[in-house]
């Protein structure tokens, strides 16, 4: 799996999970074998293609280094925090078990835009206490999740509308926390619309997952079709990156901060389209956004916890303004996490990972019409049908 493209590329990071928190789900929660059979038929695209866990709550990293993609050891990723003392005032602050709320995210951009309150509770700076897990890959936070093990996940958005069949209406979509991180990269300066794409060979990833969703619908609105380029799919971001450098006439399909590692590490490449712009033009009229990454909380937790998680909700919209206003800052807590190996990279990459914290009606307008798209691709992947009004939180 480890790929030796460069050293500007993001470091592969493997440290010990330790669960803890809450006890596993309640009446909403299914078992073993429904978790199982949940696990397998949720169909993931990695954000970075490798698997990483990072565990919140020791103090000490554990004495372990991983390779980078060049083959040079690295040293683990700092562990992300839990806050200080568990809030146990009265009222509704406290949550309904004496333990730090589980969150889960993806090594990629949805984590990028939560370092700054990984850094504050690990400080003991949070009204709520929390427990962070970093992965690699979503199916990883989908098993967690259906079986009770985190409470908060920031998942893929299709994943959490499939998830919400699965678990018969167990989850709820807190917030939209990334929209459109896929870029098309080449060195041809004549590409400059998606008619470009007629006759090319592109490559990128997530082979029957939402980047091939989204590029057979850009596709088809401007009047192409899967049969006029040459779409090569590939595992793991790192081989497309990989490509792109041997070969300077590629053309390839990247996400933040893959993108701009490639293009730092290749001068003559360059993000020639946006996909989330081309998304846009498209939607102008209807609200519609490309979304990445939502935020999903167990319905079950939410039930009995709503005052915690609306704190959630408020210290994410923070981080995610941090990580907007202040590159230089948290591009230092992003390569302290590993999320991406160099803070300078993380800093050329942050506008462009589309960090967000929408919530209530923006969010319901943008993820009811994104899902709409998918489902009229390929209903399985939102998991069969459009997910209720229940699905989205409107406080």
């Amino acid at each position: 799996m480890k790929k030796h493209v460069s050293l500007l590329l993001m470091a592969l990071m493997s440290v010990s999970l330790v669960l803890g928190g809450c006890g596993k789900g309640g009446s909403g929660t299914p078992g073993t074998e429904s978790q199982a059979k949940i696990q397998t038929e949720v169909q993931t695209e990695p954000e970075t293609g490798d698997q990483t866990i990072v565990q919140s709550g020791d103090k000490t990293a554990p004495d372990q280094a991983s390779e980078s993609p060049s083959g040079e050891s690295s040293s683990p990723a700092p562990e992300s925090g839990v806050g200080g003392e568990l809030n146990t005032g009265s009222g509704e602050n406290k949550l309904t078990c004496q333990a730090a709320i589980r969150v889960g995210s993806l090594k990629g951009p949805t984590s990028m835009g939560l370092v700054s309150l990984m850094d504050k509770a690990s400080k003991g700076e949070t009204s709520n206490v929390y427990e962070f897990t970093m992965a690699g890959k979503a199916d990883e936070l989908v098993g967690k999740i259906a079986n009770g093990d985190l409470d908060i996940a920031l998942v893929p958005a299709n994943v959490a509308s499939v998830l919400y069949a699965k678990t018969q209406g167990n989850i709820t979509v807190l917030d939209i926390n990334t929209l459109g991180v896929l870029y098309v990269v080449a060195s041809d300066d004549s590409i400059t619309s998606m008619a470009g794409l007629k006759g090319r060979t592109i490559y990128m990833t997530g082979k029957g997952t939402t980047p091939e969703y989204v590029m057979n619908y850009l596709l088809k609105e401007n009047g192409l079709s899967a049969s006029d380029v040459d779409l090569q799919f590939k595992s793991e971001a790192t081989e497309v990156a990989s490509l792109l450098k041997q070969d300077s006439s590629a053309i390839g399909v990247l996400p933040q901060p893959f993108a701009t590692a490639a293009c730092i590490q290749n001068p003559d490449l360059k993000t020639v389209l946006d996909l989330t712009e081309q998304w846009n033009i498209l939607n102008k009229d209807s609200g519609s956004m490309l979304v990445t990454g939502v935020t999903l909380v167990r319905g079950d937790f939410l039930r009995e916890n709503r005052s915690p998680v609306a704190d959630f909700i408020k210290d994410h919209e923070a981080s995610t303004l941090f990580a907007k206003e202040h590159t230089e800052d948290a591009a230092q807590l992003i390569a302290k996490q590993g999320i991406v190996e160099k803070a300078p990279i993380a800093q050329k990459a942050l506008p462009y990972c589309n960090i967000v914290c929408l919530t209530g009606q923006e969010m319901k307008n943008a993820l009811s019409g994104y899902l709409s798209t998918l489902n009229e691709q390929d209903p399985k992947s939102i998991g069969g049908q459009m997910p209720g009004d229940d699905f989205y939180y409107m406080p």
